[in-house]
């Protein structure tokens, strides 16, 4: 790993800047694939990020695992970095290992400011079907665990205008799969607005 990397994954700000005024490859990578903006996220040290955003670090490159800044930041729900990365234009379309945007995770993982977040600001696809047929609507009732955050990332995915009809790769729709799971209140909600 080098030192460039170490210090963004530890918020070392001033080292990283020193480190790139010595030369050191804004774009580098470690043995896992990790730019040093890609290490600042993976240590949530949002100031990093911002200043090697600054010194124009490609916010959009992808590690050995297809994680970058803005699909990491998204699924382990850190919000500063995330906003950070959506004023600096990361591309909402990139997708992770499993075919998904930052979204999926986000509302498998009952991130609801994350999600919140995504939905106002990013332009993500809200129906984007990932490698396993799922979107996030799908996901949040499947992975989710039927309580108050899942069910409020099932309804802010239904007002931000998801179709609740879009079924998996067996045919099984979102309303199906929580009637499965008897999860009451993201039935109601579904059926709200028009599941089947």
């Amino acid at each position: 790993m080098t030192n460039l990397i170490r210090a963004a994954e530890a918020g070392r700000t001033d080292e990283v800047l020193r480190e790139l005024e010595r030369g050191a490859d804004l774009n580098g990578r470690d043995s896992r694939g990790r730019t040093p903006i890609m290490a600042a996220v993976h240590g949530n040290k949002p100031e990093t990020v911002r200043a090697l955003i600054e010194a124009g670090a490609d916010i959009n490159l992808q590690d050995n695992r297809k994680d970058n800044p803005f699909l990491y930041a998204g699924a382990e729900g850190l919000s500063e970095i995330l906003q950070i990365l959506i004023e600096a234009g990361a591309d909402p379309a990139m997708t992770n290992r499993f075919g998904g945007t930052a979204l999926i995770p986000a509302a498998d993982r009952g991130h609801v400011d994350i999600v919140r977040m995504l939905l106002a600001d990013s332009g993500v696809s809200i129906n984007h079907v990932n490698n396993l047929g799922w979107t996030a609507l799908l996901e949040a009732v499947i992975l989710g665990d039927g309580g108050q955050r899942h069910t409020e990332i099932v309804q802010l995915l239904i007002d931000n205008g998801a179709d609740v009809n879009i079924a998996d790769h067996d045919g099984t729709t979102p309303l199906q799969h929580a009637k499965k799971r008897g999860y009451q209140a993201m039935i109601a909600a579904l059926e709200a607005a028009g599941g089947k």
